[in-house]
């Protein structure tokens, strides 16, 4: 496994790592017991970075990893998760305030079974006004990162401006990774754009979602996602003509989002520890340029195209 440095942070992550939001039956049903072997099978083969959120399965994502995480030695890992987005009886919620953020922090501790956070990441700023992010929410944070109680901090979000807004209006130091999901993809490369300023700001960059969540598989994607149907219809193609050569889109989409040097790790979600053996093996294997550039020319009528500008 290689390992990479998120920023300046010191935490030296897998390329591939363990994003939880399956855990909380986001994309798909789950038994609690293989979401629990499945983390425990990522541990024990070197992924060593796990991403989590209050607002997956609106609690029930974090709840199920704190009951993996108790039979793990704390060394062994570093732990993400998020404040700002929540859910609550079905109905999602977002509450960016400090009072929110610092005591979110302390309840997912509880159920996570930590008595500290590596990183705290203000959740899906898209959805918040970015001057409160910048005066309030990261102040809070920043609070706890210097007690002790989080190690280092980060923002996430889909729209990749929102990023550049938040690093420059905050003192230096205060953003030290940041974790974008659909933008390094087979689909959308936008992220690298990005990266040079991200660089220049000593800010760490995470990529999450090499599958679009769920366009770039053969399994599909969920009803839910917020891709239009043109969208959805050309990445189907680019699944069957990965069929018809007797190749796997999902192993050239994990072997492309790794291959960057310059982003610290991609985080692949699932509640099934077979499928997180056969990530990880993805990962290893080179990138076959030659299929990345026929499944692009299919997909480059749509290429960048996202539900959301960036």
């Amino acid at each position: 496994m290689e390992y990479r440095e998120i920023g300046k942070t010191g935490m030296r992550v897998s390329r591939i790592s363990f994003g939880a939001s399956s855990l909380g039956g986001v994309f798909h049903p789950l038994r609690e017991t293989d979401g629990i072997r499945a983390v425990h099978t990522a541990v024990e083969n070197g992924i060593n970075f796990i991403d989590v959120s209050p607002y997956y399965g609106h609690l029930k994502a974090e709840t199920v990893l704190g009951k993996a995480l108790k039979d793990i030695d704390r060394s062994r890992y570093y732990l993400s998760t998020k404040v700002g987005r929540y859910g609550k009886d079905g109905v999602n919620l977002w509450d960016y305030s400090a009072r929110k953020a610092t005591e979110s922090v302390y309840r997912s501790m509880e159920r996570l079974n930590v008595d500290y956070v590596d990183l705290i990441n203000v959740h899906d700023i898209e959805f918040a006004d970015l001057d409160q992010v910048c005066g309030e929410t990261l102040p809070a944070l920043v609070d706890l990162r210097s007690c002790g109680v989080v190690r280092h901090v980060g923002i996430t979000n889909l729209t990749l401006s929102h990023f550049t807004y938040v690093i420059t209006h905050v003192p230096p130091g205060t953003v030290e990774s940041i974790l974008s999901f659909c933008h390094y993809c087979l689909l959308d490369d936008a992220l690298a754009d990005r990266l040079d300023f991200f660089e220049a700001h000593g800010v760490g960059v995470i990529n999450a979602s090499p599958f679009s969540m769920g366009l770039l598989t053969e399994r599909g994607a969920p009803e839910w996602h917020p891709a239009p149907a043109p969208l959805r219809s050309i990445c189907r193609k680019a699944v069957e003509y990965c069929l018809s050569q007797g190749k796997s889109v999902e192993q050239l989409a994990v072997a492309f989002a790794v291959g960057n040097p310059r982003i610290a790790t991609t985080l692949f979600s699932t509640t099934r520890p077979e499928a997180v053996l056969q990530n990880i093996r993805r990962a290893e294997m080179p990138l076959d340029e030659d299929l990345l550039r026929r499944v692009r020319h299919i997909l480059e009528p749509r290429f960048r195209d996202t539900w959301l500008n960036s």
